[in-house]
């Protein structure tokens, strides 16, 4: 989860995450799904979802559109600070309804046609509404161009990182960098913002020369990445910047790409090349890395976040660069490479569940810092009760999470506090065969507290319900 990087709320275990209406495109006829023409949809079966409405952030996404596929085809221009933008939308609806309605804001809307029929859409709070009437499960094609400078969105949350805001940032030189938990997309494309509805990716940006563009995929020639697995929109990243490659090679020729600012991030650079030595260790743990490449890209904040197959990493370093820094950075790198299993693969159904990917990964870097440092059990558990304790009269228990606290800590060590303790009574072999089996069996699925309570149980031979339960719910550690 984005991870603030210099000013933790809870600090690691050893010293050392408006609106502007758009002009509606020149009046035309209203179009009708049924004028589609033929088209395989088939093809984009793999992002098939069944979208749920957000009990936490209610405006955002529509349970009543599943996109199965995303084709942006964007040109930065970094002199006028401007983004023209084409997004193709290939689009299941789960019911009747009279038109299309997704997340976008700030962008001027200069084109629309469903199904190649010319259309109206206009932007009003936050929305993009384009009224073409729809049939449940008769997918259907927009296509939107635009153009603008984006801006980005509030962060609810009261994190140190929340000032930052969210979504697509345009710095002074004309770089560009996204963080969009648990929204932002809106800010630079047209999107269903819940994490229930991933959808396959092909993203391609065109830059000026000596500039690079980076994003969530596999890469290919020309600023081109494609996903081939589901993503959900908050796990999609895009950079623009003049950017430093360095490749290398992970676990069984797993492909890496580092990219980082020349002479500002050389330090950074040092640990991400520890990158192999991580995913080795979570794959000895967790079973194979899902993703067919995996890499990092810095940026100028102060947040970590786990985007998939290419982790945007804050590189903004205050103070002279020590071992201790250097340390924190590197458990933010095994806990973002950890979501890649814990969030990215296997992804919460709606926010109320965060504490499924955080206290995951949370407790995963633990292990890690356990390991390389030496502490003992008694230490880690020691350490998860006083700030449990701390946590909850602060922030409430990590399952009923108040809405305008989004990702406060009680979500990530509360969580992992539950975790250990049902660590201890499995022992490592049961506990470890548990968390492998969870990540391994049911890849590219959305999964929530009933399901991981089912999935333990059955692993388990054991009712594990209350205990798990307790952890989520109480608003004391439980004993």
């Amino acid at each position: 989860m984005r991870r603030a990087l210099l000013v933790l709320a809870v600090p690691l275990l050893v010293a050392g995450c408006t609106s502007a209406p758009a002009a509606p495109a020149p009046p035309a006829p209203v179009a009708s799904a049924s004028a589609a023409p033929a088209v395989d949809y088939a093809a984009w079966a793999g992002g098939k979802s069944a979208p749920v409405a957000d009990k936490l952030y209610p405006r955002r996404g529509n349970p009543g559109l599943d996109v199965l596929h995303y084709d942006l085809k964007l040109d930065w221009a970094p002199a006028s600070k401007t983004l023209t933008g084409t997004a193709t939308l290939r689009i299941r609806p789960t019911k009747d309804a009279a038109g299309l309605s997704l997340d976008f804001t700030a962008l001027t809307v200069d084109k629309v046609t469903v199904d190649g029929v010319p259309a109206t859409g206009a932007v009003a709070k936050e929305k993009l509404t384009v009224p073409v009437a729809v049939t449940a499960d008769r997918p259907v094609t927009l296509v939107v161009d635009y153009h603008g400078t984006p801006k980005t969105v509030p962060m609810p949350s009261r994190r140190g990182d929340a000032d930052e805001g969210l979504g697509l940032h345009v710095t002074k030189d004309g770089s560009l960098w996204a963080m969009q938990e648990p929204w932002g997309a809106l800010t630079w494309y047209p999107a269903n913002e819940h994490p229930s509805d991933e959808a396959l990716y092909d993203i391609a940006v065109t830059v000026p020369k000596g500039w690079s563009a980076v994003a969530s995929g596999t890469p290919s020639a020309g600023f081109r990445y494609s996903s081939k697995d589901p993503v959900a929109t908050y796990l999609v990243t895009l950079a623009v910047g003049k950017f430093k490659k360095t490749t290398a090679t992970g676990p069984h020729g797993l492909p890496l790409t580092y990219w980082t600012r020349p002479k500002v991030d050389d330090n950074l650079l040092t640990v991400l090349k520890k990158s192999p030595a991580a995913i080795t260790w979570l794959e000895k743990k967790f079973g194979p890395y899902p993703f067919p490449t995996a890499g990092v890209v810095t940026v100028d904040s102060i947040s970590g976040m786990e985007t998939q197959q290419m982790i945007t990493l804050g590189g903004k370093v205050t103070g002279k660069w020590n071992k201790e820094q250097a340390g924190n950075y590197e458990s933010v790198l095994v806990h973002e490479y950890a979501h890649h299993w814990f969030g990215d693969s296997v992804t919460t159904r709606t926010w109320t569940d965060l504490w499924l990917n955080e206290g995951w990964t949370t407790y995963v870097e633990y292990l890690w810092q356990q390991e390389r440092d030496g502490f003992s059990d008694a230490d880690l558990e020691r350490y998860l009760r006083q700030n449990d304790a701390k946590l909850r009269k602060k922030a409430g228990p990590p399952g009923r999470p108040n809405p305008a606290y989004f990702a406060e800590s009680n979500v990530y060590l509360c969580p992992a506090a539950m975790l250990k303790e049902l660590h201890d009574k499995l022992g490592d072999k049961a506990f470890f065969a548990l968390a492998r089996d969870w990540v391994q069996t049911q890849r590219n699925t959305h999964q929530d507290r009933a399901s991981f309570i089912a999935f333990v149980n059955k692993k388990a031979g054991k009712e594990y319900g209350p205990l798990i339960n307790k952890w989520l719910d109480s608003k004391t550690t439980p004993a």
